[in-house]
């Protein structure tokens, strides 16, 4: 059995096609939780794919809202895992060890078992990178363009609520302001690599607005396990390594940054910074 870290490093080198996406996040989540029981999570999302599979079957080909009620009833139903609306940035909510424990957590934690499901039965379904609030959408089946009505958009944070155009338009100026319009490009699909990482930013983030930066630096390093040519993410790592007075990290961090990113603003500044960190070491 592949340690955590290890794991991570194996979806690093894999195809976005071939990513267990649940087995990533549950990998993730041993990182931040060593204690809790993962071989438990790991037959819950054994239990749910076998489930969904046998539910999958009394579906009629193509019915998009019959495939949506049919996860609701299993996740939101039987399961019951629902958002939490009460502590919302508990980090325990992005953490899919725990969001298995509670039956609640974001809605990007459960939207992995959402699309944990979806895969074990062979559905067309991706996440969303929707501004503010992670969504799903199940698409019907083929690889042929297909017109609007062949995708049903679900807010899995309520319970797999279907949403229409002026839905998706009240939720996106709830989240980004009354001025803020529904413009094309805003239901972009997301690859399961990055629905990963946008679930540990989760982490990162609540780490840095708690002045956790080697709580922050550690979910950077577990992003970059699974995701190594995320330029901007190095530069992250070497910021959280200068606040951490970890020089030599830092340095290194800068230099595989420079390898992804060789030109531009963005380089001729962390050559400036790798400057000023060698001066220090001298």
């Amino acid at each position: 059995m592949l340690q955590p870290r290890e794991a991570l490093e194996a979806v690093g080198q894999l195809p976005d096609v071939e990513i267990d996406i649940a087995g990533a996040a549950l990998q993730l989540a041993r990182i931040d939780a060593p204690d809790a029981d993962w071989a438990a999570a790991e037959t819950h999302l054994s239990l749910l794919a076998r489930e969904a599979i046998d539910l999958s079957h009394d579906v009629a080909p193509g019915d998009l809202a019959a495939r949506a009620g049919v996860l609701a009833g299993l996740l939101t139903g039987r399961h019951r895992y629902r958002g939490d609306t009460e502590t919302y940035d508990d980090p325990a909510n992005a953490n899919l060890l725990h969001v298995i424990e509670r039956r609640r957590g974001l809605p990007v934690a459960l939207g992995i078992l959402w699309l944990h499901c979806t895969r074990a039965i062979g559905w067309d379904a991706h996440g969303i990178d929707f501004p503010g609030h992670f969504l799903i959408a199940l698409e019907g089946d083929g690889k042929l363009p297909r017109p609007a009505s062949q995708q049903i958009v679900l807010d899995v944070f309520a319970g797999g609520l279907p949403l229409n155009a002026p839905d998706l338009r009240a939720l996106l100026k709830r989240v980004g302001g009354p001025q803020v319009e529904l413009k094309p490009g805003v239901l972009q699909p997301m690859s399961a690599r990055g629905v990963l990482l946008r679930l540990q930013e989760n982490l990162r983030i609540r780490r840095l607005q708690g002045g956790d930066y080697a709580g922050a630096l550690m979910s950077t390093e577990s992003m970059l396990a699974m995701a190594p040519d995320e330029a901007t993410l190095w530069r992250e790592a070497a910021l959280m390594n200068v606040r951490l007075d970890q020089i030599t990290k830092a340095l290194k961090c800068y230099s595989r940054f420079l390898d992804l990113v060789p030109a531009g603003n963005a380089a001729t500044q962390t050559r400036a910074a790798m400057d000023d960190l060698r001066a220090r070491l001298n």
